[in-house]
């Protein structure tokens, strides 16, 4: 089984991407938003409710799948790198996956900033992501994250073993998804 952490910031086109990569590989998608929509029906974004609600419900999925006897998973996620946090929880995703006998592989979007303001505004990602939809607000959260959060890695910062980083700027979704799979089929020999 594989764990494909992908992160990167918001609108860099994680759940894009990942759409595209399920369709040519093995591997299901749980995008960080089919969570985070279902509990924010419910709860705002960030209250205690909500971020209990949306910690139960991925880990009771993350769980079910490492046990299970599936190909793998993509998760998307926004990771501030500078907070110990964020890593933390990663890190937790991940040992649920390890201790199953899992590869944890980490792939890195980067993107441009005006070409994520674009993507902000994509009506695909806005379809997907209704707590999106307030473009304004959403822009106005992409910009704060930006000036606020390191969601991209520094040169050699990051030692874990399988990471693939892609400037993702100038490249359709598809084709990032085939970038992503050639180097998947590389590095641990399986098609």
């Amino acid at each position: 089984m594989k764990l494909i952490i992908l992160f990167g910031p918001p609108a860099v086109g994680k759940m894009t991407v990942g759409q595209e990569l399920e369709k040519i590989t093995n591997l299901k998608l749980f995008h960080n938003h089919m969570s985070l929509e279902l509990v924010n029906q419910f709860f705002d974004f960030g209250t205690p409710p909500f971020e209990r609600l949306d910690h139960i419900i991925r880990f009771a999925f993350f769980e079910e799948i490492a046990k299970s006897d599936l190909d793998g998973l993509i998760f998307t996620y926004v990771w501030d790198l500078n907070q110990q946090e964020d890593t933390d929880y990663i890190e937790a995703v991940a040992q649920l996956f390890i201790r199953q006998g899992a590869n944890v592989i980490y792939v890195e979007l980067k993107a441009d900033l005006s070409e994520r303001l674009k993507r902000n505004r994509n009506e695909h990602r806005l379809a997907c992501k209704p707590s999106k939809r307030d473009v304004e607000a959403s822009e106005e959260s992409l910009l704060h994250f930006e000036t606020t959060y390191r969601m991209n890695t520094l040169a050699g910062e990051f030692n874990r073993k399988q990471i693939f980083v892609i400037d993702n700027t100038n490249i359709e979704p598809l084709e990032v998804a085939r970038l992503i799979k050639q180097w998947l089929d590389q590095t641990s020999g399986n098609n």
